[in-house]
């Protein structure tokens, strides 16, 4: 296998190692994030001194180690446009247009690739945009079994924000980079990775997974799968020697203009689909394509939309707690240590709470078949358990039947929202109501909630119902919800001594009263027990797949306008 790895790693470079040459990231158009040393690195001869000199006045030097690599830190300045960069060795690369301002990494799976011309309204949002100093940089499917230093996407660039751009990058980072954009008033750029069907456990190095007895499960039978297909004919040897080829082709048809699919799709760097072992499934495999060939470049945050892959039943979306904190710490401390302490260790990291899916809710409480309230309430107690984490929550959007709803605008928007808050310090209300403490009070159970706003109101008119209570028995019954003031004040006539409340409890709560504050901004479903979610010795239930509907939605679903 080692001499298919090597020859395929041979065909992915570009250019003779003679000239210096970078990444498909640093290129004309490109932002760099203020205020701060930027990593700046590229490939040469093993010992070829480069020079790296900004238009601004801040420059660096140093000289290619034994494998050919170098890394620079340039000093930026505040935000600013119209500059360039001058990297030279042997040879000379001259950037243009660089921009410096805010940047982001906006990472995750279908919903957070879905693109902004597939959803409500993005075609006329994309008609009216022209945003030259909002940039966008996104990259191809990629993954590969070992870690690369440089995708082998060789039509990923940076591209000011006009219509074509806006339509093909992903919805909710548009919008979320775009609010951004114009609040801060200072060029912001985002740097899209997304990767369809994926796992949490690929978005990070299998060797900081071992500990946990699921993803080394999970492994295990990639594993034993591979070799039974080894005897059918598919090897890991056949897989990288077609993939060889099928990069190759690609390569030839790049160089040559050949780049069109179809009339509307690009050609893609080939992916290896089969043995699972080197798949993209693995634990480990997009990270090592889509994430470290980026690492340190400079970022003020991430913003993150994956969880829908690592819900399939209750004991997969509670070890998601434990998953995603320990991506982000990752993510953290290695963007810090390579870019020698300039991003910060605790950067902001953001993530979407999984929207409405499936029927609409009918019972008070659903149980470990709503998979997807299970993951919601693990991501609700991510951000209490490490610090500058926040949620954007987005149970009023989703659909029914759709696993890809197309109202995305709203997550993008409460993104911002988030980091305009927390990060930027700007006065935004950040939060729906946010669940603080509860107080049993006879037959009544009073919650008190933060992030009021300018106050708490039902998303329609008529009661709150989306609130539930139950007895020392564990029995759920809909509550009589009353807002008064910053509580909310719940009662049953079949609960005579109330213990525990859940809220929006279900895979598709959306068409509930729900809970709103009058900036227009949804609670987030909670519980105040800790009773089992589900019974480890019981058959295994995994979430329901809705059949297809005969035609898609339309039309967004209602709910309160948002009003910042």
């Amino acid at each position: 296998m080692k001499k298919f790895i090597l020859g395929a790693l041979a065909l992915a470079g570009s250019a003779s190692m003679a000239d210096v040459r970078m990444t498909t990231i640093f290129a004309n158009n490109m932002i760099l994030q203020q205020k701060t040393s930027n990593a700046v690195w590229g490939f040469a001869d093993a010992g070829e001194e480069v020079q790296v000199k900004a238009s601004w006045g801040s420059s660096a030097s140093t000289t290619a180690n034994s494998e050919g690599k170098w890394k620079v830190m340039l000093p930026t300045p505040g935000h600013g446009t119209g500059f360039g960069l001058t990297i030279k060795g042997k040879n000379q690369i001259d950037i243009k247009n660089v921009a410096i301002g805010e940047v982001w990494l906006c990472a995750g799976q279908s919903n957070m690739g879905w693109a902004l011309g597939m959803t409500f309204g993005g075609e006329e949002e994309a008609e009216a945009v022209d945003l030259p100093n909002f940039r966008i940089y996104k990259s191809a499917r990629e993954h590969w079994h070992e870690p690369l230093d440089e995708a082998r996407d060789k039509m990923a660039t940076w591209k000011s924000c006009k219509k074509d751009s806006a339509l093909e990058t992903s919805a909710v980072s548009y919008y979320f980079g775009k609010k951004l954009h114009q609040e801060l008033g200072i060029p912001v750029g985002i740097v899209v990775q997304a990767f369809a069907g994926t796992p949490i456990e690929g978005w990070m190095p299998k060797e900081i997974q071992m500990n946990d007895q699921r993803t080394v499960a999970g492994m295990k039978q990639m594993d034993e799968m591979s070799e039974k297909l080894k005897k059918k004919g598919i090897s890991a040897e056949k897989s990288l020697a077609q993939h060889a080829k099928e990069l190759a082709t690609y390569n030839k048809r790049v160089a040559a203009g050949d780049i069109m699919k179809n009339k509307t799709k690009k050609i893609a760097p080939p992916i290896i689909t089969k043995p699972s072992n080197l798949g993209h499934q693995y634990p480990s495999h997009i990270f090592n394509v889509m994430i470290n060939p980026i690492r340190p470049y400079g970022i003020k945050g991430a913003i993150w939309y994956q969880g829908e892959r690592n819900s399939k039943d209750a004991a997969q979306a509670i070890n998601y707690r434990k998953q995603l904190a320990l991506m982000i710490d990752f993510y953290r401390k290695s963007w810090n240590e390579m870019s020698e302490g300039n991003t910060d260790r605790y950067f902001p990291f953001q993530f979407t709470q999984l929207p409405s899916w499936n029927p609409a809710q009918s019972k008070a409480v659903e149980g470990p078949e709503a998979v997807w309230s299970i993951n919601r309430e693990m991501m609700r107690l991510v951000t209490q358990d490490i610090k500058n984490a926040y949620m954007s929550v987005a149970i009023d959007t989703g659909d029914a039947i759709q696993l890809h709803p197309k109202n995305k605008k709203p997550i993008g928007i409460r993104h911002a929202y988030l980091a305009l808050k927390n990060t930027y310090g700007k006065d935004f209300v950040d939060y729906g109501p946010k669940y603080k403490s509860h107080e049993v009070k006879g037959n009544r159970i009073v919650i008190s909630f933060d992030s009021i706003g300018s106050g708490m109101m039902a998303a329609k008119a008529g009661k709150l119902n989306a609130f539930a209570i139950a007895g020392e028995d564990q029995k759920w019954h809909w509550a009589d919800a009353e807002i008064q003031g910053d509580k909310i004040v719940l009662s049953s006539a079949k609960v005579a001594k109330p213990v525990a409340v859940r809220y929006a409890w279900a895979m598709n709560p959306s068409e509930r009263n729900l809970l709103y504050n009058k900036e227009g901004l949804p609670a987030s479903p909670f519980r105040t027990d800790q009773w089992d979610l589900y019974d480890s010795s019981a058959e295994i239930i995994t979430v329901h797949k809705p059949a297809k509907a005969a035609t898609k939605a339309t039309e967004d679903w209602k709910r309160p306008v948002m009003t910042q």
